[in-house]
């Protein structure tokens, strides 16, 4: 009896994996000639089917399967079909997480549609994977323009301004400031100060994504990305102990310009005070 029933169980799994096999097929069958008519949504369809039941196949069907999607997503784009646009597109990712080719379409379709910050980060990632991709390093840095206020630039670039900032750091720190947070971090340039000024504890808060990114990048050519914690984050956002162990015994920011009243810089500053600042005794 034992051996019957081995026998049948084998005998079932034989079955369900040439059933399996013979689904593969006859899908792959009709992917191609759904192609050939040019019915890219129900050949993008077949192809899911067929990555799902047989995903070592991954990298023989992928160029056609991103020929599909993408023609497909040009016809949702017309078609203003937004959510079911960015839907396949996660999909893809869930199955090609790592291809720098579809991460950088879907920053395409997220940069005609508005969403510059977020088509940034689908670009970032393209390069990241693929430095050489030269389509996405030109996206990137076309979106960059967008995106870097050019006040970042001048400010780089004045030397008077960044030593002034660089001492009133420094004297912080050797008066007794040894753990720091700079709202708004841009590049990162007043953290890195902070951290050679020999602050203990560094953090770091940028919404933009973009500069986050970014400020990630010159943190880590610099050697410090364990030595500056940076978050994603609006400093209205940070939680003790959550995003920070402990209150900072200094704030420091480059946000206070022109757009001071407009972009609730004095409320941020007053939260960082309140509620992430040492309070003097």
């Amino acid at each position: 009896m034992p051996n019957s029933n081995a026998k049948f169980h084998g005998n079932h799994r034989g079955g369900q994996e040439a059933g399996r096999r013979e689904l593969v097929s006859r899908s792959l069958q009709s992917a191609q000639h759904c192609l050939e008519e040019q019915d890219f949504g129900t050949a993008y369809a077949h192809y899911l089917l067929v990555l799902n039941l047989a995903p070592e196949l991954k990298t023989s069907v992928k160029e056609t399967f991103q020929f599909s999607l993408f023609k497909w997503a040009e016809e949702l784009d017309s078609l203003a079909r937004i959510q079911d646009l960015f839907n396949c597109y996660e999909q893809a990712l869930e199955l090609y997480p790592n291809d720098e080719v579809i991460c950088n379409s879907m920053g395409e379709h997220l940069f005609r549609m508005g969403f510059r910050d977020e088509a940034a980060g689908y670009f970032h990632k393209a390069v990241k994977l693929n430095p050489d991709f030269a389509d996405a390093k030109e996206n990137f840095y076309r979106v960059a323009n967008w995106l870097v206020e050019r006040w970042h630039f001048i400010m780089l670039n004045d030397t008077k301004r960044n030593l002034t900032y660089l001492k009133a750091i420094e004297n912080a720190v050797r008066s007794g400031c040894k753990s720091v947070l700079d709202i708004g971090t841009g590049t990162g340039i007043l953290s890195m100060f902070a951290k050679k000024a020999g602050a203990s504890f560094v953090y770091a808060c940028e919404l933009s994504k973009t500069m986050y990114e970014l400020a990630c990048d010159v943190v880590a050519a610099n050697n410090m990305e364990r030595e500056i914690k940076l978050l994603h984050l609006k400093s209205l956002d940070i939680e003790i102990p959550k995003h920070i162990p402990e209150r900072v015994s200094l704030v420091v920011t480059e946000t206070v310009d022109a757009g001071l009243f407009g972009e609730g810089i004095v409320e941020s500053l007053i939260h960082a005070w309140e509620h992430l600042l040492l309070q003097p005794k």
